[in-house]
């Protein structure tokens, strides 16, 4: 018999078994009868999860290939632009607009810092301006999720474009596009929106639409797209398998209430931060229920976050996530956004507290499952 997997990461992230059999379904041509109505009602959907009544523009790639298309589209070379930087995801920014001869600025902090709306608007102001503004809702590699609405806000206050990656959050907290004034907003199919990777999306303001640079550009040639789109006629064959495996998480997310989920993702959020504490090991990411998408751990001094993670996949089958970069063997990290409950949690949970103990580790045992579901009624009762 197989050993049962368990996939706790912060993304890829499981598949709820509705998304899987319609992805095995007898693959349609895309210009076909068969795949246009569901093309079409996936672009409508995702309208509604991105919260916004503008285009949102679909792409067979990962989340990336987004972000990516955002600096081709949006920038020239040698144009000043910001990009805020916290974590591994920051500095992919940072990397993709210098790919483009773009002028980049930062403002930097230390992994695992809140980026704050005050810092932004000062560093604006110091710079003189800058075109676009970069910003990570979610940084997966430290668990932080920032105040998108009032960091937005100062960028668009000052002149620039708010460029948002949000391939983690989209799906797992609120984003609300139009509301917050967000000019640009990103993801991917295989986080929150339990689809396997393979797609990204792409949202854009009429501020960004008339602020388009001269960089070159073609398969990420955000026109090019919306054009095809209209005619419900994908510029270049999309993952057709993929786009209805999406439709379909769509619908269930849509059919729960968006609301409901994001509320059941700060109770998975808040079960996971209120076991490991009750283990008594030290979070990396801020104890707030903001922290919802990806909890981060300080492995207990004298242990390796690495040796943990391995050990926990080929004892029991449990994949979580090692630190990246800077990090990496100094925390772990437990994904608990898309299709999670909070037994996914406990079994974590249990399991973390097991393999500690055999590594050395001086943690309470027996106390981080009880202290886990607890929290998540706790946060049912409010």
């Amino acid at each position: 018999m197989s050993r049962k997997r368990y996939l706790l990461t912060p993304g890829p992230t499981p598949v709820p078994p509705e998304v899987l059999a319609a992805l095995s379904q007898p693959v349609v041509h895309h210009r076909s009868p068969d795949f246009r109505p569901i093309y079409e009602r996936t672009i409508e959907r995702l309208k509604e999860v991105f919260r916004t009544d503008g285009d949102v523009l679909l792409f067979g790639s990962a989340g990336t290939g987004a972000m990516e298309s955002a600096v081709a589209n949006l920038c020239s070379p040698g144009e000043r632009v910001l990009v805020v930087s916290a974590g591994h995801f920051g500095e992919r920014w940072r990397a993709i607009a210098s790919a483009y001869g773009t002028t980049v600025e930062a403002l930097e902090y230390t992994w695992g810092e809140v980026p704050s709306a005050e810092d932004l608007a000062a560093r604006l102001v110091e710079l003189g301006g800058a075109k676009a503004v970069f910003l990570t809702h979610s940084e997966t590699s430290t668990g932080v999720v920032c105040d998108l609405q009032t960091l937005s806000a100062a960028a668009s206050e000052h002149g620039a474009l708010s460029v948002v990656d949000a391939v983690s959050s989209l799906g797992a907290v609120p984003v609300e596009t139009d509301a917050w004034g967000l000019d640009v907003v990103l993801s991917g199919s295989q986080k929150a929106l339990m689809t396997p990777p393979g797609l990204a999306m792409v949202s854009a303001s009429e501020r960004a639409w008339a602020a388009r640079g001269d960089s070159p550009r073609f398969y990420f040639d955000w026109e090019r797209t919306r054009k095809a789109q209209a005619a419900l006629d994908a510029p270049f064959t999309p993952p057709v398998s993929i786009v209805a495996g999406l439709d379909v998480a769509l619908g269930l997310l849509l059919d729960a209430g968006l609301d409901a989920v994001f509320d059941r993702h700060v109770r998975l959020g808040r079960a996971c931060r209120e076991g490991a504490k009750a283990m008594g090991l030290e979070l990396f990411s801020p104890d707030e229920d903001r922290s919802a998408v990806v909890t981060a751990i300080r492995a207990p001094e004298g242990i390796d976050a690495t040796e943990l993670v391995l050990t926990l996949r080929d004892r029991f089958g449990i994949t979580i996530a090692n630190g990246q970069g800077p990090l990496k063997g100094k925390i772990f990290r437990i994904g608990h956004i898309g299709y999670f409950d909070v037994f996914d949690i406990t079994t974590a949970l249990a399991a973390v507290e097991l393999v500690l103990a055999d590594l050395g580790a001086d943690i309470e045992r027996g106390v981080a499952v009880t202290r886990a579901l607890d929290a998540y009624d706790e946060r049912a009762r409010v």
